[in-house]
């Protein structure tokens, strides 16, 4: 191939390199919506279809390299690229590093794999759930439950297995457990002992609409241990009133008060406005109240409410810098910090809007049509809990996939919009049954 052709397809892979990494950071991001993170999956795929252009050089002097690597991104765009356009030998070398690849390299062939098309993917992985690599049993279930192709039967007889990645990896498929399993195995899963399984139960038994895995997920909320944080949110937009006051009490405890904030932020309550304006002083979680605030009020944090940042602090000498530490800032470290005054001389003259035991998102009631819609407006960040909300209250008739590509996430936000449905918003323990 021409020097010049193989300079234009290694700038397509660098870019679809960097551009993959944006797009994985935008679906957690605080500051992009479904519209910015459209946009910027659309210059990702434009350069992977350039990749798949490229046909045979590309496969043997880029992509097969590419599969090697130690940049997860890479291997997941080379992986990507691959699979879209070079036939069966592609897929026969991108499992091979699938099945006997190192920890990042089949993570990110997995990740490639559960966004991939491909139709001949589903019959090859299922094959690979009888594996003897127990960690590629995992990946394998793990993409399959990704794409909605795990056979029935395989997920009962993993949610009867006795090792407890295998029963949580079957209660986490997306979708509902069979009436069977609801009636008699879950039950014993709830309190089950072994570490992640009673915590996956409880979110497994909360889409089947049931009071003993509500009753659960309150007694881990009020209780702590392993899965804490959401059965918070969990207890958030799913209880009454009286639920979120005392989540607001929990707020003088300095350990779980990030945490409290997050999920707070979805009750929607206005007496939880109330409360968040006390912490927008506090430097470590001014922000999360900020975000809790808006949410709720619908206030945009900017202008005179939302503070000026401060300079960049001055370079760390080398020898006094961690080189280990993660250099990617969270998803909160973007959001804007609110200025207490002003927010709090707004909020005197808006609170008289809101009632009290209603719920609120972006000041409006909320509602089944309010919730579609914040699914297409809300920060990226948020919408994985919205999402999540829509799925338990719909009984898990609407399933978004908020990891997904933005062409799955819009057919399947569109199927809700037709299915024209409503259900309640009230509190879960109003609507579950036993």
């Amino acid at each position: 191939m021409a020097p010049v052709m193989m300079d234009v397809l290694e700038e397509h892979l660098d870019e679809a390199t960097f551009l993959w990494s944006q797009w994985e950071r935008a679906l957690v991001s605080a500051e992009c919506d479904l519209q910015a993170t459209t946009r910027r999956e659309e210059r990702l795929l434009a350069h992977l279809d350039g990749l798949v252009v490229g046909g045979e050089s590309a496969m043997s002097e880029l992509l097969l390299p590419g599969l090697t690597t130690d940049e997860s991104e890479r291997i997941s765009a080379s992986t990507f690229a691959l699979l879209a356009g070079n036939g069966a030998p592609a897929l026969e070398k991108v499992l091979q590093v699938f099945d006997m690849g190192e920890a990042v390299q089949r993570t990110a062939v997995g990740r490639a794999l559960e966004l991939s098309a491909k139709n001949e993917l589903e019959p090859v992985l299922r094959r690979r759930l009888a594996a003897d690599d127990k960690a590629l049993q995992l990946m394998a279930f793990q993409v399959l439950a990704f794409r909605g192709e795990v056979p029935q039967e395989t997920r009962k007889e993993w949610l009867h297995h006795d090792d407890a990645e295998h029963v949580i990896a079957a209660l986490r498929d997306v979708r509902p457990l069979p009436r069977d399993i609801v009636n008699g195995l879950l039950p014993q899963l709830l309190v089950d002992p072994r570490s992640g399984v009673s915590g996956a139960a409880i979110m497994a038994g909360l889409v089947c609409g049931t009071r003993m895995a509500w009753n659960a997920c309150r007694r881990v909320a009020e209780e702590g241990g392993p899965g804490r944080r959401q059965c918070l949110v969990m207890l958030a937009l799913g209880g009454d009133e009286q639920d979120s006051e005392w989540l607001v009490g929990l707020l003088r405890q300095p350990k779980l008060r990030p945490d409290v904030l997050w999920a707070l932020g979805f009750s929607g309550q206005s007496s939880v406005a109330d409360a968040c304006l006390e912490w927008m002083d506090d430097p470590q979680v001014a922000a999360l109240a900020g975000e809790a605030f808006s949410a709720i009020t619908g206030l945009k944090l900017e202008g005179e409410y939302q503070r000026v940042p401060e300079e960049t602090e001055a370079l760390i000498p080398l020898e006094q810098e961690d080189l280990d530490a993660n250099l990617v800032p969270p998803p909160e470290a973007s959001l804007p910090i609110p200025v207490r005054s002003t927010v709090e001389a707004w909020w005197r003259k808006a609170r008289k809007n809101f009632e009290r035991g209603i719920r609120y998102l972006r000041g409006s009631r909320l509602d089944t049509a309010a919730l579609l819609a914040a699914l297409e407006r809300e920060p990226m960040r948020r919408r994985h809990v919205l999402a999540l909300e829509l799925y338990i209250r719909s009984r898990g008739a609407h399933a978004v996939q908020t990891r997904a590509f933005m062409g799955r996430q819009h057919a399947e936000l569109a199927a809700a919009r037709a299915a024209r449905t409503s259900f309640s918003m009230g509190p879960f323990a109003k609507n579950f049954g036993n």
